[in-house]
């Protein structure tokens, strides 16, 4: 399995991040994050801890939710500015998949198209420690990164084994300050890395575990966290949850989830966990006839229903429960979603599908669509 060398977790582990950088022979760090995160004062207090190391430190907090070509540029420029031996990302995906990219774009030069895709990417980039901020993604554990390209309009996936953070650090403290529709959709995401990693048609026997362990984590805790964002088991357990699942697709693959889902953030900028979340359980509809086992078992490890009841049973009542549950966490319909309308959704419904299938990932799914039954799925969500 391809994993972080180091992964660092529990309360208060961020301090050990001076240490782990100095490990990593690190003199110059660029701390790469966003806005929010600055105004959280997370981006201070990481700061000062590598200071404190001894480390020389630049802030680049350029990046924006579902980060551009032109986001990674930028933060190249930050890199070569400070003359940066080792990169540091503090945030959620967004923070986390830039600074992958800025971390290897010195080794890899060239037009970032050219490396979209599976195993593009060749050559070694710069150190890089993650350090997520929310319980969603699970970048900090993962050889992905998904990057805008900001002609095309087109969200880049870009699967290889240098975009691996070195190590992580992953402290749900920093999680506890997500308001409660952040903890939703971003819970969600978490659920469908899970998911969709164990009924993929790559699933195997090393992340299979680690999957239901993520699914397992997140039916236990994600409506805790959301209802009471103080709750610290919950938090620690969808920090943990979410570094899971990064590992699992990422030793697994995503599946049409995400291969629906990218389309919408690159038309709408509707966030990804978001999208996902709406997506979900119709896809999870549309696909289970062809893994009824694997659903069944996705179903009963989040207690669906007991072990006596029909493997087709539970897979129905696994469609009601994801959808009852984006309605007990006020997770919207996809026409609801920000910036969402049909003018324009029944413009881009064609292309979005098109993309969404030019991506790769739903050929990963159990149930492999054509074009027009993505389209379909897309007015059914909607």
């Amino acid at each position: 399995m391809d994993l972080p060398i180091a992964i660092v977790s529990g309360g208060g582990s961020r301090n050990q991040l001076g240490l782990l950088a100095a490990e990593l022979g690190g003199k110059r760090v660029l701390l790469v994050t966003d806005p929010g995160v600055l105004e959280l004062g997370f981006a201070d207090e990481v700061t000062g801890i590598l200071k404190a190391a001894g480390l020389e430190v630049a802030v680049f907090s350029d990046v924006q939710p579902d980060p551009t070509d032109l986001n990674v540029n930028a933060g190249v420029e930050a890199l070569k500015a400070h003359d940066a031996d080792l990169v540091v990302a503090l945030g959620g995906g967004s923070p986390i998949d830039t600074a992958k990219v800025i971390a290897i774009r010195t080794a890899n030069p060239g037009r970032l198209s050219d490396y979209m895709g599976l195993h593009k990417i060749t050559n070694a980039g710069l150190p890089l420690i993650a350090v997520p901020t929310t319980a969603g993604t699970g970048s900090e554990a993962t050889k992905v990164a998904v990057i805008t390209d900001s002609e095309r309009q087109v969200k880049m996936m870009m699967l290889s084994a240098p975009l691996l953070p070195r190590a992580a650090v992953v402290d749900y403290e920093l999680s506890m300050s997500m308001p409660r529709s952040l903890t939703a959709a971003v819970g969600v995401d978490t659920l469908t890395h899970g998911i969709e990693a164990y009924v993929s048609r790559k699933a195997n026997l090393m992340a299979d575990p680690i999957a239901l362990s993520c699914i397992d984590l997140a039916g236990r805790f994600l409506e805790r966290a959301w209802n009471d964002p103080d709750d610290r088991e919950a938090r620690a357990g969808m920090m943990l949850s979410a570094c899971q699942g990064g590992m699992a697709f990422s030793n697994s693959s995503v599946c049409l989830v995400h291969g629906m889902s990218r389309p919408i953030g690159a038309v709408f900028h509707v966030p990804h966990g978001l999208s996902n979340a709406v997506l979900l359980p119709t896809i999870t509809r549309f696909s289970y006839p062809s893994a009824i086992d694997r659903y069944a078992q996705v179903a009963r490890t989040l207690r669906c229903a007991d072990g006596t009841t029909k493997d087709e049973d539970v897979c129905r009542a696994l469609v009601d429960w994801l959808g009852e549950l984006n309605e007990k966490l006020q997770l919207p319909r996809f026409s609801q979603c920000p910036n969402v309308n049909r003018e324009t959704f029944d413009q881009q419904v064609e292309k979005m599908a098109a993309d969404a299938i030019a991506s790769g990932s739903p050929a990963n799914n159990p149930r492999i669509p054509k074009a027009e039954e993505v389209v379909n799925l897309y007015q059914e969500a909607w």
